[in-house]
């Protein structure tokens, strides 16, 4: 008798709680799934699994990285915009797909403010700009009188657009001339610059700190508001007079849109929770990222400010993906 009033009271108070509280309740009771555009081994997919063993280890339950691999991280995004909303499904979402790729792709699949609720940030990291030290270019000014003075020999390139939108900020705000030079991944476009092939780049600061220690590369500045712990010697995009082309790329942890509220929230606390993590941060810093947590609504607004702010980059420099 006992155990049937029991009973009847719980349903009475699950009956009575809204029905993302009771998701929320007993969330999660599976396995949780992190989907990753990029492959096995990269960026992504190191932060992707750095913050789920431990995701997984404070919600006692398994959560696995899935890598749908194709298009740039379209099919990935894609996948998880499509995915039922109730929080065991969540993209590792960079700022080239929620951002890049909608700016340049108007008929998108999926739209990054409409198909997704934010979770967290997990990562920032900004950008450094390097020239070959082949190249008899010391500063910033230096490399702007030399594009100005020599527009056929100013090419500029990088891995993705995300690097293309740097580098035609830049362009833009010292009104250089220059062409841009798409490269199919980072270490080419490292070995390019090396070689002479490009002008200058801006490219992460993790895969260019080896050439830039070995005096193959040239660091002119940094796009971080301060000075990186890693380049002291660089100066900052605003201390040479460049404000507007001081930004820090980040990634982001996303859910499908309608995912209840307090599931997103309890995802929201465990994922800022582990991004203060000391072991963390040390591992992201090998990295050279850095572990930023926010909530829900703060990264909902920097994907809309982001959208506002590239987008006009790509319609002044007319950015538009490869047919």
């Amino acid at each position: 008798m006992r155990s049937r009033v029991l009973a009847a009271c719980l349903a009475l108070t699950s009956w009575a709680l809204p029905h993302g509280a009771v998701l929320a309740q007993d969330f999660p009771n599976k396995p949780i799934r992190i989907v990753v555009g990029q492959g096995a081994g990269g960026g992504m997919d190191t932060l992707a699994r750095l913050v789920g063993q431990r995701l997984s280890t404070n919600l006692g339950q398994p959560v696995l990285v899935e890598n749908k691999v194709g298009a740039g991280g379209i099919i990935a995004t894609d996948f998880v915009a499509k995915a039922p909303p109730d929080g065991y499904s969540l993209l590792m979402g960079p700022i080239g797909n929620m951002v890049f790729t909608p700016v340049m792709t108007p008929k998108l699949r999926y739209s990054p403010t409409k198909d997704f609720t934010p979770v967290s940030l997990v990562a920032t990291f900004p950008l450094v700009l390097v020239v070959s030290a082949k190249q008899n270019i010391q500063t910033v000014p230096e490399l702007v009188a030399f594009m100005k003075a020599n527009p056929a020999k100013s090419n500029y390139g990088g891995s993705g657009p995300a690097f293309q939108f740097a580098s035609e900020l830049f362009r833009l705000k010292t009104g250089t001339p220059g062409e841009f030079i798409q490269y199919k991944s980072m270490s080419e476009t490292i070995t390019g610059l090396i070689a002479g092939d490009l002008l200058m780049s801006m490219v992460d600061t993790g895969p260019a700190t080896p050439a830039i220690a070995a005096g193959q590369l040239r660091a002119l500045a940094v796009t971080s508001p301060t000075r990186l712990a890693a380049l002291p010697q660089v100066p900052t995009m605003a201390e040479l007079g460049l404000p507007e082309v001081g930004f820090r790329f980040w990634t982001g942890l996303f859910a499908p849109a309608g995912t209840p509220e307090p599931v997103v929230k309890k995802l929201e606390a465990e994922i800022n929770r582990i991004l203060k993590l000391p072991e963390v941060a040390s591992q992201m810093a090998t990295m050279q990222v850095t572990p930023t947590g926010s909530t829900s609504a703060e990264l909902g607004k920097l994907v809309v400010q982001d959208l506002a702010r590239w987008g006009a980059v790509a319609e002044v420099a007319k950015i538009k993906a490869p047919e």
